[in-house]
């Protein structure tokens, strides 16, 4: 297939917005490390904003701070106010790490976080046991995907120790294996995908692990003000230390860059684990790694996904679909979709992505829910995937929507949702089926005789209605 036409923004406005901004998606990768605090340098208003996105999606409470910049901060400078957050978030909390992301007005202001951090290094250095990992996400660039990428690689050259010199020529198998998980899997899809892994015996890293810190357990504690659960610091620094690492969504390509430079470890690249031959391509390459059989559960499970697939053809062939997602969601459900049939008729990502270039479509705008929608139209697509943003558009098309991506507020559960996997794109093939067959997407309409009118309007004595029967009478 030709290369695909990224098509950029052409308005100067955005109408019904599907992006999240990068500073949101640099928080939650944050909140999947243990004990780990994420302060937004910004104003009060920037994090309440996201800090409401967070807590609709999951349904949990969400440890979250701000520096609170001011109107006179954001003239003068606001580096005081992130040495002072560091310092009260520390002494009062005493987290495992600090993520300090930026927002539009601190990158608009040209805040010098990193300056800031050498500074409060200086003048606290009790608190030198605690890591700070800085990073830039302006609003107004990128989008949820680019700041969560950004928040991983920023993670592993701050926490991650050269160690490639240091590896032996002849590696240990110590059954050990890293996962750079992108920010297109939910929460469910990373307790799949760890489940995978241990079932050929070895044990997953997952950075950043939303699993353990978000997936809405209980806990013995009333009240936590840090994350609860996720990867420690420690098992990040020994990141070099695993026999493998694994990578899932292109985002993350120069977080896994910088991750082989500085360990050497060997790595495996992934797109998005959905549909047979993806995760056919991850079970292979994790009997390699385990050198065990693949289990017979998940072999039964392949079958499983065949059979659904043999099931659901008929109704998800040639099914026209649009679908409005970050780029690494986008190039994962276009690619299973096209290999079961289906026609992705119209893309919109709210920013470029490396994976962009390789979804199977002619073209895709990077836009908002406005260009969805006339593409939809224009094209006549008869599904739609989106997030929560997505809903009204969908009902003003007249169109079945998959949830998928982040925010999901309208429903309980969407982040527990599970796409990945056998069982996972099997239930996916399901639940396409069943929304095709509702709204009778690919049903014969029933012929009707053009005398059946005529039938249904006789009298039980086989007059029209509405006629009064002629009566022969002799004459005398």
């Amino acid at each position: 297939m030709a290369t695909t036409t990224v098509l950029r923004r052409s308005k100067a406005l955005s109408v019904s917005p599907l992006k999240a901004s990068a500073t949101i998606g640099a928080s939650l990768a944050f909140m999947g490390l243990d004990r780990a605090m994420p302060l937004m340098h910004g104003a009060q208003g920037c994090t309440a904003f996201g800090k409401v996105f967070f807590v609709r999606h999951f349904r949990e409470p969400i440890p979250l701070q701000t520096t609170a910049m001011d109107q006179i901060s954001s003239v003068m400078g606001a580096d005081e106010n992130i040495v002072e957050a560091l310092h009260a978030v520390c002494s009062k909390h005493k987290p495992s790490l600090i993520g300090l992301p930026t927002t539009g007005l601190a990158e608009t202001q040209g805040a010098d976080i990193r300056g800031a951090v050498r500074q409060f290094r200086e003048r606290y250095p009790e608190f030198d046991g605690i890591a700070v990992v800085p990073v830039n996400t302006p609003d107004f660039s990128g989008c949820f995907e680019s700041g969560f990428a950004a928040a991983v690689r920023e993670l592993i050259e701050v926490l991650v120790p050269e160690t490639r010199a240091k590896r032996p020529a002849i590696p240990r198998r110590r059954g050990r294996v890293n996962v750079l998980a992108g920010p297109a899997l939910t929460v469910g899809d990373l307790e799949t995908l760890e489940e995978l892994i241990e079932s050929f015996g070895l044990t997953p890293v997952i950075v950043p692990d939303l699993a353990d810190s978000l997936d809405g357990h209980l806990t013995e504690d009333e009240f936590n003000p840090l994350t609860y659960g996720g990867a420690t610091v420690a098992e990040i620094a020994t990141l070099g230390d695993s026999d493998a690492t694994l990578v899932v969504g292109r985002s993350l390509e120069r977080a896994a860059d910088l991750l082989q430079e500085k360990t050497g470890v060997p790595e495996y690249r992934f797109d998005y684990l959905l549909g047979l031959e993806a995760v056919d391509a991850l079970v292979y390459c994790l009997h390699r790694i385990s050198g065990r059989e693949v289990p017979k559960k998940l072999e039964r499970q392949r079958s499983q996904l065949q059979d659904a697939m043999v099931d659901t053809h008929f109704m998800i062939g040639q099914t026209r679909v649009a679908i409005a997602a970050d780029p690494d969601l986008l190039l994962g459900f276009s690619q299973c979709l096209t290999q079961m049939g289906a026609e992705v008729v119209a893309a919109v990502a709210p920013a470029a992505g490396p994976a962009l270039a390789s979804v199977p479509v002619d073209r895709v705008q990077i836009g908002d829910l406005e260009d969805l929608e006339k593409a939809a139209r224009e094209r006549r697509a008869e599904l739609l995937f989106g997030n929560s943003h997505a809903v009204d558009s969908a009902e003003r098309l007249g169109l079945p929507i998959v949830r998928a991506g982040f925010p999901q507020y309208d429903l309980i559960g969407g982040y527990q949702r599970t796409f990945i996997g056998y069982r996972g794109t099997r239930q996916l093939l399901f639940d396409l089926a069943n929304l095709l067959a509702e709204q009778r997407a690919h049903a014969i309409p029933p012929y009707r005789s053009i005398y059946s009118q005529k039938r249904d309007n006789l009298t039980p004595e086989g007059n029209l209605h509405g006629h009064i029967p002629v009566v022969a009478v002799d004459a005398p």
